[in-house]
């Protein structure tokens, strides 16, 4: 049976000079493996070309024609020129331990926030593990690698170069110039997972308290009010303000409580010629004994 669709059809191919069969035809080619064979190849070489693809697909042993891959490499649009991505270095996932100790462990994160009239600010923040004291927090419009430095530098002139500093994956801390100065000054970066901030809670606890307390609470008109009202959040902090997690203590209190890393290594030494001499003495008493 002739269908009035039909007849229409054939005649509209019948005047562009078209076979009927053409127009029925769906192609069934199935591109997914090649799809995905160059997606990863984009993915691991995305400064490279066709010709490289291709050469790799045949050197693979895959029998694909290169018309074929051609075509498939065009319809995903790689022959566009990509920008060469900077990718992290896959961090080690490092559980957040607690330190017995002050000044042996720093952590450091930024905040943002603006004035009344639009402009951005930052606020870099610093704070000991061991007793959870702040020890910065500066604010500017702009703090670079080397700000960053110049705070650390005031922090250790006024008590002590930690061990290692924990931090988020910034700009700011994976700078060639922050990283060269750590490393000679024999410092540990402990970079956190990109996307886990809880690997970095110290810092996040203490960025809650200071959002409420000054940035939530406040409208800035200049950069010096912030200033100002962060110093004086940062001394009723550290000296005013208990803490659950310091037994009802605040932070100076749980720092004057406990031994200083290098006065902890004096009372080390000053005991290992005790504990060799009592070796010593148990075994000429045992020697005796023998005897």
């Amino acid at each position: 049976m002739v269908t009035q669709g039909s007849v229409s059809v054939g005649r509209a191919c019948r005047v562009i000079g078209l076979q009927r069969s053409l127009w029925y035809y769906e192609s069934h080619k199935d591109d997914s493996q090649v799809i995905v064979k160059l997606s990863a190849l984009a993915e691991n070489f995305p400064t490279r070309g066709f010709d490289k693809y291709y050469g790799i697909i045949r050197k693979e042993g895959l029998k694909w024609g290169r018309s074929r891959v051609l075509r498939v490499y065009r319809e995903m649009k790689l022959t566009r020129r990509r920008k060469h991505k900077r990718r992290l270095p896959q961090r080690v996932k490092e559980p957040l331990q607690k330190q017995l100790l002050p000044n042996q462990s720093y952590s450091m994160d930024f905040m943002s926030d603006s004035l009344v009239n639009g402009r951005k600010l930052r606020i870099l923040k610093v704070v000991d593990d061991c007793t959870r004291e702040s020890l910065a927090v500066w604010c500017d419009y702009s703090i670079p690698g080397e700000r960053v430095i110049e705070v650390l530098q005031q922090v250790i002139t006024e008590r002590q170069k930690p061990v290692q500093i924990r931090v988020d994956n910034g700009p700011e801390f994976t700078s060639k110039v922050f990283t060269e100065w750590c490393k000679g000054q024999c410092i540990t970066i402990k970079y956190i997972q990109p996307g886990r901030p809880m690997q970095n809670a110290y810092i996040e606890r203490l960025n809650r308290t200071f959002r409420e307390d000054v940035l939530d609470a406040y409208i800035f008109e200049t950069l010096e009010e912030v200033r100002i009202l962060s110093d004086e959040w940062q001394y009723k902090y550290n000296y005013l303000e208990p803490h659950d997690s310091l037994q009802g203590k605040t932070p100076v209190m749980m720092k004057e409580s406990l031994p200083a890393a290098s006065h902890l290594k004096q009372m080390i030494e000053q005991d290992q010629p005790n504990v060799h001499q009592q070796q010593n003495t148990q075994s000429f008493i045992s020697n005796e004994r023998n005897n």
